[in-house]
């Protein structure tokens, strides 16, 4: 049994707290200043995340981040990413020597454009890397929390912390693979959260299952050509934390950005959108910092320069769909094309 510290008290925080303690280990979840733990604590419910799922009693909720710390063998951050570094400067004077640190959030950092690994490496400094693993994959926490079957990724710099922390979770109903390639996980974790907001507005269109499944298979390709400039292997995308997770957040019920998306097809603002969610909607901060990226990486990304013009140059979502048919013609796979003679 190890003891494992959960920072963040949200849907995921919690679904992987009732996982982990089902594992065997002890389990303690900081929670911030707006995670109502009393209420958790005195119905064993997460009423405002996750109504309707028990939570063991085992485990611990504290709002003392040096406590929850304490003696941790592993320390998990499930908070969202835009406030991923202040959790970490926070966390820093708390975190011991050996401690690791595995990051289960997706996104990128909207003012750097940095993954969150890079986020963590710049408080921690580099030698974070001998200690650092990130968790992705078609994951929604309402699933996990209720012990139905899934299968994630977990990369890390070192072979021995992924495998540490692929038995840390591993169970009869939760399966973990390993990979090196931590850009490439951490990318099509992020990544995939526009493809699927882009799903939801043409949904909200009511434009019928053809366009969607255009939509997510040119996705995957403008994920991956983005996400090979920035670091990551091409095969990765191909896998759980790259197309998996695409499927599942472009098709799911359980999903806010396909939601959101849905919402501004039918002619709700941004702010009204987000509003109506009322939790974080990871596609629409990353459409914007991706947009910026990849004119920085020369990256053709014409599904997410759409997504950016509809939530912050208000063009209508009839208007940029009409713009991506009418693009100029193209091959579908330029290396095919290339590789085969006399065609």
């Amino acid at each position: 049994m190890k003891k494992l510290c959960i920072l963040g008290a949200g849907s995921w925080g919690t679904a992987q707290s009732i996982l982990l303690h089902q594992n065997g280990h002890q389990v303690v979840v900081w929670a911030g200043p707006d995670d109502d733990i009393d209420t958790i604590v005195k119905t064993g419910e997460n009423l405002r995340y996750l109504p309707g799922v028990r939570i063991p009693k085992e485990i611990i909720w504290s709002r003392n981040l040096a406590e929850a710390v304490q003696g941790a063998q592993a320390v998990i951050l499930a908070v969202p990413s835009q406030v991923l570094r202040e959790v970490c400067v926070e966390l820093k004077p708390h975190l011991g020597s050996g401690v690791l640190l595995v990051n289960t959030a997706k996104g990128l950092e909207i003012k750097s454009g940095m993954r969150l690994s890079q986020v963590a490496e710049d408080v921690f400094g580099p030698d974070i890397r001998d200690y650092f693993a990130v968790l992705s994959g078609p994951s929604h926490a309402e699933e996990v929390a209720r012990q139905m079957p899934t299968v994630l990724t977990v990369a890390a710099y070192r072979k021995e912390i992924a495998c540490t922390i692929q038995d840390i979770y591993m169970s009869g109903v939760f399966r973990v693979y390993t990979n090196p390639d931590v850009p490439g996980v951490e990318l099509g974790g992020a990544l995939k959260n526009v493809i699927a907001l882009a799903t939801g507005i043409v949904q909200g269109l009511e434009y019928g299952d053809n366009v969607i499944a255009a939509l997510m298979t040119r996705g995957l390709a403008e994920m991956t050509r983005m996400g090979v400039a920035m670091g990551g292997h091409h095969r990765t995308f191909n896998g759980l934390s790259g197309m998996g997770d695409l499927v599942v957040t472009c098709c799911s019920r359980h999903s806010r950005n396909r939601r959101a998306g849905e919402l501004i097809g039918q002619g709700y603002s941004l702010e009204d959108c987000l509003n109506s969610i009322g939790m974080v909607v990871e596609g629409a901060h990353t459409a914007r910092v991706l947009f910026h990226l990849a004119e920085d990486y020369r990256v053709d990304m014409p599904i997410t320069r759409a997504c950016y013009n509809i939530l912050y140059n208000q063009i209508p979502p009839i208007q940029a769909v009409e713009e991506l048919m009418k693009r100029g013609k193209k091959h579908e796979i330029e290396e095919i094309v290339n590789d085969t003679e006399n065609w």
